[in-house]
């Protein structure tokens, strides 16, 4: 929608035209909503890297979220009111009121497996960050199969003789959008952090191995995942997904690129839904041309101050809720059975003594090679290879639970469950609330308040301690230290250093 043009407080100039934003109830926040940052991927646009958005005339109303991209109910928690569109390549700003200041800017990617989610979900809501000095931006990628396809054609057909990888070069289009155009909203061009958690952390993590990226952002935050081991993600051959896509085309009944763009996208999401592997970033040999973790082993990596870790109980719930669950006999069959020569040294850092020592230690190695183990190479890569300061934190919040959760058709309760995937968002961006029913304590406020202020700083000037709390020390690769995040917070020796070196060398085998 676009308005006729009239002075407002809550009125920006960008590259491409005027747009007008809301004011928060307390009118300290101006937000604006769905703002273009490149042209929409439909048509013929459809599998090509992303083009510059179209100027407009006139004041756009940016008032209302822009539509998520393409994607089908995958996780419970990514719900949304409307149906998606391939028309949603759109950023969404939260800055103070007032004059511009040129304050640290933080770029929010979303999680959800590459086939699901949206900067725009209640959960990532800016106000808080902004309440602490910071511009905040959260932006939409394609995802799924519209963001990650790879085919010989189109591989052909690109100048850069690449597919697949469109997702991840819209976060750069964004990151770019956000150099030309973030001085205007209040922020600093030259003081961005990128943080994500889940797939948006193996995407840092990416974005932080690209050379593509380079320049576009000065610091990262990493919740939950990096592109380390092989874990729930991992990264493809170019031609390996190209015939996943070959195979994919074939079966819906197309015999080029351009049957294929020319099917509705409906039609596309739902064939896409009932294939596996899910469509996912790739070693394009363009916005990536070797492995992530060679990039870091080799010091190649963007050499900027990293904050990252993990929660503390990753898939406990989904293992302690089990209807089979591990016994010291099965946890000790299936470990020697998976592990091989390396079982003993894994059996010794996740002991078994006793039924509940075993299900203890089911959870905490599921949970590892889950996020766990993948998720601290990348910090202690980094920290021996990268040059720059290095973070890292436990979440260990056993986070409150509705009265009626269920895990596996199973009443749990905040015990089983303990700090589950994901369960750190709605800390991290203030948005408790967002979560309807949950009986939130009064120290899950002072722990998200202390969270937020954390990540702020960290996004001000690389260093994430704040007067008023614990401090928070430089990790190295020989002793962490690590931040537990909890309703204490403490800084502590690494302690599990043991499990992610056993790990380290079962992965290190050739396979």
């Amino acid at each position: 929608m676009i308005l006729a043009a009239s002075a407002s407080s809550a009125q920006v100039k960008t590259a491409t035209g005027q747009v007008r934003g809301a004011a928060s109830t307390d009118g300290r926040i101006r937000i604006f909503k769905g703002i273009p940052y490149a042209a929409p991927p439909v048509g013929n646009l459809r599998w090509k890297e992303p083009q510059p958005a179209a100027a407009w005339e006139g004041v756009r109303d940016t008032t209302e979220f822009g539509r998520q991209c393409m994607q089908g109910p995958i996780f419970g928690d990514i719900t949304f009111p409307q149906p998606p569109s391939e028309d949603c390549l759109t950023v969404n700003v939260w800055t103070p009121s007032g004059t511009p200041e040129r304050l640290p800017v933080m770029v929010w990617i979303h999680g959800g497996g590459f086939q699901a989610g949206a900067g725009p979900e209640p959960r990532h809501g800016g106000e808080a960050f902004v309440r602490k000095g910071v511009v905040l931006v959260t932006l939409n990628y394609r995802l799924g199969v519209f963001g990650f396809l790879s085919h010989p054609d189109l591989t052909r057909e690109s100048s850069h003789k690449a597919s697949g990888n469109y997702g991840m070069l819209d976060q750069v289009a964004a990151l770019k959008w956000v150099k030309q155009n973030i001085t205007a909203f209040g922020g600093d061009p030259g003081n961005v952090t990128i943080f994500g958690e889940s797939a948006g952390s193996f995407a840092v993590s990416a974005l932080m191995a690209s050379s593509l990226a380079r320049g576009l952002f000065h610091k990262a935050i990493g919740e939950s995942g990096a592109y380390f081991g092989n874990g729930p993600l991992t990264l493809q051959p170019l031609p390996a997904s190209e015939q996943l896509g070959v195979k994919f085309a074939t079966a819906l009944g197309a015999d080029s690129v351009a049957a294929l763009r020319a099917k509705p996208a409906e039609e596309v999401l739902k064939a896409a839904l009932k294939t596996q592997p899910w469509f996912a970033p790739n070693l394009d040999g363009y916005f990536l041309g070797e492995d992530v973790a060679k990039t870091f082993a080799a010091g190649k990596q963007a050499r900027v101050p990293l904050l990252a870790g993990w929660n503390a109980d990753e898939v406990r719930g989904g293992v302690v809720l089990a209807k089979q669950k591990a016994t010291r006999q099965s946890f000790s069959d299936e470990t020697r059975k998976r592990y091989g020569q390396d079982a003993d040294a894994i059996l010794k850092v996740y002991p078994a003594a006793s039924d509940a020592e075993a299900l203890e230690s089911a959870a905490s190695l599921a949970s590892d090679m889950f996020i766990g183990y993948g998720t601290w190479k990348w910090i202690d890569t980094h920290a021996r290879t990268g040059q720059s300061p290095v973070y890292r934190y436990s979440f260990d919040r056993k986070i409150p639970v509705p009265a009626d959760e269920k895990v596996n058709g199973m009443p749990a309760t905040s015990k089983d469950i303990g700090a589950r995937h994901a369960g750190e968002i709605e800390y991290v961006f203030g948005t408790l609330d967002s979560r309807k029913g949950v009986p939130w304590e009064p120290i899950d406020r002072t722990l998200s308040d202390a969270m937020t202020s954390y990540w702020a700083a960290f996004a001000r000037t690389g260093d994430p301690s704040v007067k008023g709390l614990p401090a928070w020390p430089k990790y190295s690769s020989a002793k962490g230290p690590v931040l537990h995040l909890d309703e204490t917070i403490r800084a502590a020796p690494e302690a599990q250093r043991g499990r992610y070196e056993a790990l380290d060398t079962y992965m290190g085998r050739p396979r």
